[in-house]
């Protein structure tokens, strides 16, 4: 069964993935890059590569959202996925279903920070990120692969990704606040290994001691010296030129108060009002 790490992107998805595949896939709990190859992304085009689907087309890859998990749960094993899709539907094909999920994480962050982690990431100025984050027709895919969609993602809005996932019965699922696993992140850590062991049916106890080694291996800051030294996984060509994108960017140091004006502080905090309210973010 999947067990999803979804998140709208650039909200921590990758920093979590890092602490779990560091927890479940090491003798130690020490992190190094290939062990977030434990926890692979779906959509992705290698899942369907078994079925019949023009890349050509944006939607096509949904048509075997279901199949695709169907062959992926045949062992009957938990298996982490990362996700940035939208839990719902299109063209009546499910995201996904109750007999393929066994639960969620969802992680949200403050739109307000979302967008300069979009801006970076896509390369874009802040208007063109916010307008990213409104669109509710909005995808993702390897851009770099001219007409292939075969990687496409359904994200939708900030504001409807957060709620599809939020809003739902049909799995368990865990909504945790980026800020809070910074500021509490051996609380909220071990509250989400003992969320996982508990609708997984694990006769495992929490070991302290691995997940300590796990938060200590993950700060931003050795996550990108690794960056540094090494390079990194998932991050991405520039559009501009051919080096690399900094995947960790701003961190502790992505603070809209300090980054945007007071008028484009307000405009923010208009447009996210009721999630931030929601939330419990600072207005």
């Amino acid at each position: 069964m999947i067990f999803w790490i979804a998140s709208y992107p650039k909200s921590g998805n990758t920093w979590l993935r890092a602490l779990l595949s560091s927890y479940y896939y090491s003798e130690n709990g020490v992190f190094h890059q290939k062990l977030l190859e434990n926890i692979g992304q779906f959509p992705e085009k290698k899942y369907f590569e078994d079925f019949s689907y023009n890349k050509e087309i944006v939607t096509s890859t949904s048509n075997f959202w279901i199949k695709a998990q169907n062959k992926i749960n045949k062992d009957k094993k938990l298996k982490f996925f990362k996700t940035h899709n939208i839990l719902g539907a299109i063209n009546k094909n499910n995201f996904t279903d109750k007999n393929n999920t066994l639960g969620a994480i969802y992680i949200v962050r403050d739109p307000r920070n979302v967008i300069t982690s979009i801006q970076n990431h896509y390369e874009i100025d802040k208007e063109e990120a916010l307008k990213f984050m409104l669109s509710e027709n909005k995808f993702i895919h390897d851009y770099h692969k001219k007409n292939d969609y075969s990687d496409f993602q359904f994200i939708s809005s900030w504001e409807k990704h957060y709620k599809s996932w939020k809003n739902q019965n049909v799995f368990p699922t865990k909504i945790i606040k980026y800020e809070d696993l910074t500021k509490r992140t051996h609380e909220v850590f071990e509250e989400l290994i003992e969320f996982i062991e508990k609708i997984s049916d694990s006769k495992k106890s929490l070991d302290r001691k691995k997940a300590k080694k796990t938060i200590q291996s993950t700060t931003f800051k050795k996550m990108k010296n690794i960056e540094k030294k090494n390079g990194f996984l998932e991050s991405v060509l520039s559009k501009n030129d051919p080096k690399k994108i900094p995947f960790f960017h701003l961190g502790p140091k992505n603070d809209w108060k300090n980054i945007f004006d007071q008028n484009y502080q307000k405009k923010l905090n208009l447009v996210f009002k009721k999630e931030l309210e929601e939330l419990n973010y600072i207005l």
